[in-house]
């Protein structure tokens, strides 16, 4: 009998390496699973500069590991739900192998990414969370669109919105591509640049189909990196 192409046989060990960030565990900041402890794998590298990015830390650095021993780092948490994040954690290849190890050590995995790299070897198991870099961002003309034709129900997209400009094209992108059809949609205030209270103004205002969120994690923890 063949072994499924996404389960790692009985046995064998990864020695495929990625470069690690940090590895921690905290409340989840946002998306569905918003409040619920989660272990955090940040890898580091990330192509893109968005205006508003939070962990320009995880650029450069961090420490070569491989496949098995990050499995063993974030079993050390005891932790139900795991988020790979970065930077752009597909910028590294092997990030598609590690999101295939922990679907199969039974966590409920989220991938958290840019848009910007194609998401279609991503292991159907693990839930996408795929931003559209909006004009605020700076890095609008990266987003890779053919993603959303590889979005299921269980994924998300997110919108990090900086003002109204922002807001208007998120809007167009949303009705353009018919998001809430296809995935849950989460629009998001650029911490520091717009009211959260404005933002969910204009959703009610426009009776949009989306799902509003704050980042928990700053407004519990501030900017602290590994919260």
């Amino acid at each position: 009998m063949s072994t499924p192409a996404h389960v790692a046989v009985e046995g064998t060990v990864d020695r495929e390496r990625l470069r690690v960030t940090e590895i921690f565990y905290s409340l989840q900041g946002e998306t569905r699973s918003v409040g619920l402890p989660t272990a955090f794998v940040r890898l580091t590298g990330c192509p893109l500069r968005c205006r508003y990015c939070d962990t320009e830390y995880a650029f450069h650095g961090g420490r070569w590991m491989e496949v098995m021993e990050i499995l063993a780092e974030v079993a050390e948490f005891g932790a139900r739900y795991v988020t790979v994040t970065g930077g752009e954690p597909l910028a590294q290849k092997s990030c598609v192998k590690l999101l295939s190890r922990l679907c199969d050590r039974g966590y409920e995995v989220s991938l958290e990414t840019s848009g910007a790299i194609d998401i279609a070897a991503v292991d159907e198991r693990v839930i996408k969370v795929m931003d559209l870099k909006t004009p605020g961002s700076g890095q609008a003309d990266k987003n890779r669109y053919g993603n959303i034709d590889h979005l299921r129900s269980q994924d998300q997209v997110k919108f990090v919105i900086c003002d109204r400009e922002d807001y208007d094209w998120a809007r167009k992108v949303l009705d353009q591509y018919q998001l809430n059809a296809r995935c849950e949609v989460l629009f998001s205030p650029s911490f520091g640049q717009l009211e959260a209270g404005k933002l969910a103004d204009w959703i009610l205002a426009d009776r949009l189909p989306v799902r509003f969120q704050i980042q928990l994690h700053k407004y519990l923890w501030g900017d602290v990196p590994g919260r």
